[in-house]
């Protein structure tokens, strides 16, 4: 049997009916995982005898009649920066190479109730943050359909591992895409659950504003099978939404007649415009939907640049808060991608992070107008993926300056899920998104579902042998920063960097000055004539709860 080409819900049967033993499933993806990782590098730890320990615990319970339901035995791993108590918990950063932590994160804690075994911890960006890059402890992950290539950012381990096999479920977590993105260009399923749906207690924080964690899974079905698993208020993360978590498999068994989908055309064709192979493969996807009997439509929303602009003031702010303390004390030993994001958040004023919030409110409210037209937004997610090489190495400013297709789903707090719809000529997977209302994470699921059921892209799985040679990628050289920046912009810089309390190297300040321009104009973006009465979003109700978007 081809245990790695199994998904949840079929080793599930298995497992219940006794058909397979988790032992057996267990050893199976740890001997891929050992054979075919050093062409991935998709984990940083192999938790091969605590997963063992596991799977048999979990085969005596099933034995013994005490099925726990479609997650028991089923093995899963995690981002680098879910911690996991007792088990290296590295963010990939040397920051964080020694960080052991005393308690699992509550969705760790949620799978191991379900009978779910850990097969160990998964490589990202540094923190979630920046890259790819080749200055950290341990390499990028290198997608499974041509391992020359990008995963996409941050999730990059969780993508690669259920696209080569080595693991039907991984947890991820999205502050901008970071699910989405290596779900659409590793060719699986990736979904950004609703803010506040998942708990975040006990994962490493990028942006508080806008981090959620969720499931990657080769089906919807399976990312379905996992929300199940990791869904539900948590006392510990104040951002916790305290309903019922409804049976999300449920609402896969629904056809989609009389969906109402507003397709974002202008996202691909005019805002950040995307290849001729993925524009046509979205045509495709869309009429599969009219042939199932959805009401289609186009719809047109904000560009892009200002939800990107409103996502990156908020979440680099929040990150730099983070982080400050390290980057003032030991900024050697980060990244440069890291530094390279990162620093530049540092001139950011409080009224621009204001500002921001307020913009973000106006946004919101423009949500709750769509989404009274329509259930499913429809939109691209990307592919095919762009080589490591090219990837990596890329200058700063172009990630401030360059808008991409995430942050409207991330600024809207709803659920949001990128699924494969084909493939490149070159064999690489193309992909869209489907987005909706805040705590309607069903509908989305359904309708993924009912798509991935009506093609056949889920019966193509990359090829991968042992005994290959890893594809040697050689980063091309970072383009040279210099300090050749206006005086006054350079000044300006400079006494916000010490405001900051950053002492930095000359190196340290080329970056600094290469994307000061960029951000700075972003500020003055988000920078508008807002009413007196207009609140950020994100406001805490007295009770200390974070107020939930309205619902429609």
């Amino acid at each position: 049997m081809d245990f790695h080409q199994l998904t949840i819900a079929a080793a599930a049967r298995l497992i219940e009916q006794r058909q397979i033993s988790p032992v057996e499933l267990t050893q199976a993806l740890l001997d891929r995982v050992a054979a075919l990782d050093s062409q991935i590098n998709a984990f940083i730890t192999v938790t091969g005898e605590l997963a063992l320990k596991q799977a048999r615990a979990a085969e005596a319970e099933i034995s013994a009649g005490r099925y726990r339901g479609p997650m028991h035995g089923i093995p899963f791993a995690l981002k680098d920066i879910i911690n996991t108590a007792g088990i290296l918990t590295s963010g990939h950063s040397k920051i964080a190479i020694d960080n052991f932590p005393a308690h699992d994160a509550t969705v760790v804690t949620r799978l191991y109730n379900a009978g779910a075994v850990l097969l160990g911890k998964l490589a990202t960006h540094e923190f979630a943050h920046g890259g790819p890059s080749f200055d950290l402890p341990w390499p990028p992950a290198r997608n499974p359909w041509n391992p020359a290539h990008f995963t996409g950012s941050s999730s990059t381990g969780p993508g690669a591992a259920v696209a080569a096999g080595f693991a039907p479920l991984t947890l991820g977590t999205d502050t901008g895409g970071s699910i989405r993105i290596p779900a659409a260009l590793c060719g699986i399923a990736g979904f950004k659950p609703t803010y506040g749906l998942v708990s975040r207690h006990g994962i490493i924080p990028n942006s508080y504003s806008f981090d959620h964690c969720g499931p990657l899974a080769w089906t919807v079905e399976d990312c379905t099978i996992g929300l199940g698993a990791i869904a539900g208020y948590d006392s510990n993360d104040p951002t916790s939404a305290d309903r019922p978590v409804p049976d999300y498999r449920a609402a896969l068994g629904r056809d989609v007649r009389g969906l109402r989908i507003g397709v974002i055309r202008h996202f691909w064709e005019e805002d950040a415009p995307v290849n001729a192979e993925l524009a046509a493969a979205l045509d495709i996807a869309v009429k599969v939907f009219c042939e199932l009997g959805a009401r289609v439509s186009n719809v047109r929303m904000r560009h892009l640049q200002d939800y990107y602009d409103v996502k990156q003031v908020i979440a680099e702010s929040e990150i730099f808060s983070v982080h400050q303390r390290d980057l003032v004390i030991r900024p050697q030993d980060f990244g440069a991608d890291f530094l390279g994001r990162t620093l530049a958040a540092c001139l950011f004023t409080s009224a621009d992070y204001v500002n921001a919030q307020r913009l973000r409110r106006q946004m919101l409210d423009e949500f709750e107008k769509l989404y009274e037209q329509y259930d499913v937004l429809l939109t691209t997610a990307g592919g095919p993926a762009p080589r490591l090489d090219q990837q990596a190495g890329n200058g700063f400013a172009q990630k401030w300056e360059r808008p991409n297709v995430y942050p409207p789903f991330t600024v809207s707090g709803g659920p949001a899920l990128a699924i494969c719809i084909g493939f490149s000529a070159s064999g690489l997977p193309l992909s869209m998104q489907l987005a909706g209302r805040p705590f309607d994470d069903a509908t989305i699921l359904r309708a993924g579902h009912a798509y991935e059921q009506a093609t056949p892209w889920r019966e193509r799985r990359p090829a991968l042998m042992p005994g290959v040679a890893r594809v040697p990628v050689t980063p091309r050289p970072r383009p040279t920063a210099t300090l050749d920046a206006d005086p006054s912009m350079r000044e300006q810089t400079r006494r916000c960097a010490e405001r900051a309390g950053l002492k930095l190297s000359t190196d340290q300040y080329a970056l600094l000055y290469e994307s000061a321009p960029y951000v700075l104009a972003m500020a003055q973006r988000v920078a508008g004539k807002f009413p007196w009465q207009l609140e950020p979003a994100g406001m805490f109700s007295a009770s200390g709860r974070l107020a939930e978007p309205k619902q429609s």
